[in-house]
């Protein structure tokens, strides 16, 4: 199959990005995959829109500096974890699946869709029952910011986000 990753200039890109064979590891390991994730920011120039961390998976928007560069990003992201992991717990040597969803955000529209999926996430879940007690996602930084209402999602909203399948 010939795979190719669409580069927009300026665009928003959502990915998921998903464990080998959905092992719950990524909230287990927490403080190592920000770990990674702040040394991916020292190599490449990207800015972190909106994230979800699940225990099998990761929704993210980020808008890279150089559209070009979010699979080394990726990449490098997904080394830096699975290295991190394997120093403490050595059964762990391969944790990512080798591809990842993306999808280049094309209007203010589906961007806020996108990003109430994100934060919804853990709710479809069943992690958590109500959007504000998931603490590994941008949701709060949303409500600081004013975008989201710290009750956010009500029935008719969880109606239609449930609705929504990014993975």
């Amino acid at each position: 199959m010939n795979y190719k990753r669409l580069y927009i200039e300026n665009s928003l890109i959502f990915m998921t990005i998903v464990t080998q064979k959905r092992i719950p590891i990524l909230i287990k390991y927490i403080d190592l995959l920000k770990k990674s994730y702040e040394k991916v920011l020292e190599l490449y120039k990207f800015q972190t829109i909106a994230y979800s961390i699940l225990p099998d998976h990761i929704h993210c928007i980020i808008k890279p500096a150089n559209n070009n560069e979010y699979p080394k990003i990726v990449k490098s992201f997904k080394y830096s974890f699975t290295k991190s992991v394997g120093l403490v717990n050595p059964t762990y040597n391969k944790i990512w699946q080798n591809r990842y969803w993306e999808h280049s955000i094309i209007n203010e529209k589906d961007l806020y869709k996108h990003i109430d999926y994100i934060h919804f996430n853990p709710v479809k879940h069943n992690l958590v029952y109500i959007v504000k007690d998931w603490e590994y996602s941008s949701f709060k930084d949303y409500v600081i910011n004013g975008q989201y209402d710290i009750d956010w999602c009500n029935f008719g909203d969880k109606n239609e986000i449930n609705k929504l399948n990014y993975e």
